[in-house]
């Protein structure tokens, strides 16, 4: 690749698991797929870095995924952390013009419109690594830049031209606080304060559940001793917590609809007024924050939960909403038991 990355070993650059290569990993582009994508992608001229690049392996997960920054993102205090890379292409879900290529993300997610969505994050589409074409035109040398959805989609800069964003990447272990992000996380599952919507819903249960509040503090403990960090995705236990919030929640509200128990943001900016999913352990508000939370969600994954739980009848919808059924409590007081 003369003119660009010249002395970089990439002998070890690429991780070519199996979910790279069935997700990112597409054909060698030719000049004329080029053309074409950037024509879709509104006339955004590619780097002859990135092409260059694309053309040796086109699209993957490197084995550094990290990159230091000088300011707190939604990622850490110190870095940001990429999934892969997009090819150039439309057939692989993680290509440019793919299922979940850069204009999915600008169109559907709202990124702002200044050029191309490159590398996804861990965050499951609430962060994103951007070519920012907003000082050089379409046709120059975009800088690489991170958007960062929670933020009001705030912009980040990271290097001036692509090659040095990837020069740039270090492996995680340079910034492993894995450990002291676990025992913070205990220490705040353990001692940190519930929301109103929790409280209310302790209370309501009571006489029922005496220990509700010791329960949910010690499956959060087990999920944080499991998994490093507190955060619920697809697997055993965060379905049990999903279950047990949902129980909490019909105590003094029904669900009308999945996106009605999600929330949206806008309708509780100032208020806990009306209760929802992502008020109970997920997000805080000024008006009375509460430390007891994941600090965000993957949608999906509660989606996928929401729809499991319709089908094997723990959720039943009946005429004034969604109620968890007398077979998720009778599981779910199996399953809690433990954790009294």
């Amino acid at each position: 690749m003369p003119e660009y990355f010249n002395d970089f070993d990439f002998s070890y650059f690429w991780d070519d698991n199996s979910f790279s290569v069935k997700e990112y990993i597409g054909e060698y582009p030719t000049d004329e797929i080029i053309v074409s994508i950037e024509e879709e992608l509104g006339g955004y001229k590619l780097p002859q870095s990135y092409i260059a690049l694309m053309r040796m392996h086109n699209g993957g997960t490197p084995k550094k995924v990290c990159f230091p920054v000088d300011e707190p993102t939604g990622w850490a205090e110190d870095h940001i952390a990429i999934t892969g890379i997009m090819g150039i292409g439309r057939d692989k879900t993680y290509s440019l013009c793919g299922e979940l290529g850069s204009n999915f993300m600008i169109e559907e997610w709202g990124y702002p419109q200044i050029g191309v969505c490159i590398a996804d994050t861990p965050t499951a589409g609430h962060e994103i690594i951007m070519l920012d074409y907003t000082l050089c035109g379409k046709h120059g040398e975009p800088q690489v830049v991170y958007v960062n959805q929670e933020a009001d989609y705030k912009i980040t800069f990271l290097a001036d031209n692509f090659e040095m964003f990837i020069r740039g990447l270090v492996d995680e272990s340079d910034f492993d606080t894995s450990e002291e992000d676990k025992q913070a996380d205990l220490e705040m599952v353990q001692k940190g304060t519930f929301s109103p919507i929790l409280i209310k819903a302790f209370d309501l249960k009571r006489n029922i559940l005496p220990d509700a509040d010791i329960i949910i503090r010690n499956l959060a403990k087990t999920i944080v001793e499991e998994k490093g960090f507190f955060a619920l995705h697809a697997d055993e236990k965060s379905y049990l917590m999903y279950d047990y919030l949902f129980w909490l929640y019909n105590s003094y509200n029904t669900a009308i609809s999945f996106r009605h128990y999600m929330n949206s943001p806008e309708s509780y900016e100032t208020s806990y007024d009306l209760p929802s999913y992502q008020l109970m352990i997920v997000f805080s508000i000024e008006k009375e924050p509460y430390t007891f939370c994941t600090g965000g969600y993957a949608e999906g994954f509660v989606n996928d939960w929401w729809k499991s739980r319709i089908k094997n009848g723990y959720i039943i919808q009946k005429k004034g909403g969604f109620e968890p059924s007398e077979k998720l409590e009778s599981n779910l007081f199996k399953e809690i038991e433990k954790y009294k």
